[in-house]
């Protein structure tokens, strides 16, 4: 009697026990599909929106959540490397990509006055290897008369030491009569740090030792040594509009150069923008009868290839 008792009441704990249903259709073809994506933000949500309706299966929707991340961190991994392999197998003259910019103006009235600004930028990122290249020149005529005529070109190699620390070369020209020098050559090695590198900010500085080879128009020819510091920033403001900062400081005993690049941009159509920037220039101890203080405001086109 007492053993049928008890299996009697063994019987009847088992019924009242429910028994946990898996995870309903739906809720687990909805987390399949965002899984299928490989986009984690997505995944994420999908997998926080299905453990508020379904708290009861939290444990199987966070198993299937590990077993996507441990892929996804697989499949993350091997892309990375076969970029790796794609950028280390490149060829010199491959990878390269840049911007062309040019911008015009005319006016009448108390004086006529035309002018345009034209530019390049080249770069090309390696595995190690950072690649700058830039042109820029100014010209323009008041009243018949040249009053600008400026032009710069630079190459700025870096190479990676870490995910912070670089080290970096720098070659420029310059040409500006109306600062009272033919051209002015400098060199420069040093090192840089990258605060932020990231899509939305970029933001580095750099620092060294530079060379100064300069022709003056009425004065002779000087070799000067100084110290560069300089910084580059890229702010990604919006989807369309971005703002970009470049600023330099050749500091010597006689004559300190300090330039200041500050530009806005903002999309058009693919590939095409248009940039407001404003360039400030100042020597310190520049010639007679050249201004200390040179700035230019352009308005131009950009497209990017």
């Amino acid at each position: 009697m007492f053993a049928r008792t008890a299996v009697l009441f063994c019987v009847l704990a088992g019924a009242a026990t429910p028994v946990r249903a898996e995870l309903p259709g739906p809720v687990r073809a909805m987390l399949e599909a965002a899984m299928q994506t490989d986009d984690a933000k997505s995944v994420d949500a999908v997998v926080k929106a299905a453990k508020a309706t379904q708290p009861q299966d939290s444990a199987e929707i966070d198993a299937m959540k590990q077993k996507f991340d441990d892929t996804h961190k697989l499949v993350v991994a091997e892309k990375a490397e076969n970029e790796r392999e794609r950028v280390l197998a490149a060829k010199p003259l491959q990878l390269w990509k840049g911007e062309g910019e040019i911008g015009a103006f005319n006016s009448t009235g108390n004086t006529t006055s035309a002018g345009v600004s034209v530019g390049l930028k080249l770069e090309r990122d390696g595995v190690y290897w950072q690649h700058k290249l830039q042109f820029t020149a100014d010209y323009q005529k008041t009243s018949g008369v040249v009053s600008r005529e400026q032009y710069l070109a630079s190459y700025n190699p870096r190479y990676t030491l870490s995910d912070r620390f670089y080290a970096y070369g720098l070659g420029q020209y310059e040409n500006d009569r109306f600062q009272g020098y033919h051209s002015r050559y400098s060199l420069s090695p040093g090192f840089g740090y990258r605060v932020s590198n990231t899509d939305a900010l970029k933001l580095s500085f750099e620092g060294g030792p530079a060379l100064r080879f300069t022709d003056y128009i009425d004065e002779p020819q000087a070799t000067t040594i100084s110290a560069l510091g300089s910084l580059d920033l890229a702010w990604k403001a919006t989807r369309r509009v971005s703002v970009t900062q470049q600023a330099s400081a050749y500091l010597e005993s006689d004559n300190s150069t300090f330039t200041s690049t500050t530009a806005v941009e903002a999309g058009m159509l693919k590939g095409l923008k248009v940039r407001l920037s404003y360039r400030y220039e100042h020597d310190t101890d520049p010639p007679d009868g050249s201004r200390r203080t040179d700035t230019l405001s352009r308005f131009t086109f950009v497209y990017g290839f």
